[in-house]
């Protein structure tokens, strides 16, 4: 009976771990989640309870030529992506103020 329990606890500390992980993925102070759009994410930043400056919150959520990943390649330096900044003219404004590129 004992050796059923310790066989079961790896798993269950395995699932708890995945439970952790997936769930801090939802706080803002982490950075960019998957899929979400510039705006959206620089709107998160800016209105955390850290009060983020607009520089600070575009490159906590500005892309990569190399898909974010931390060994990119050699060849190639990584460089960001302009922010995709459509239907938000004060998300604009701020960009020209501190000289981010960004798509119209």
């Amino acid at each position: 009976m004992k050796l059923k329990i310790v066989e079961k606890l790896p798993a269950r500390l395995g699932l708890l771990a995945c439970g952790l992980v997936v769930l801090g993925g939802c706080t803002a102070e982490i950075g960019r989640k998957p899929f979400e759009s510039d705006v959206k994410c620089l709107r998160e930043q800016l209105g955390t309870t850290m009060q983020l400056s607009f520089p600070l919150a575009a490159n906590t959520c500005q892309r990569m030529s190399d898909h974010n990943f931390i060994f990119g390649s050699k060849k190639k330096k990584a460089e960001p992506l302009p922010l995709n900044l459509r239907g938000a003219p004060d998300l604009q404004k701020m960009a020209d103020e501190y000289g981010y590129s960004y798509t119209r």
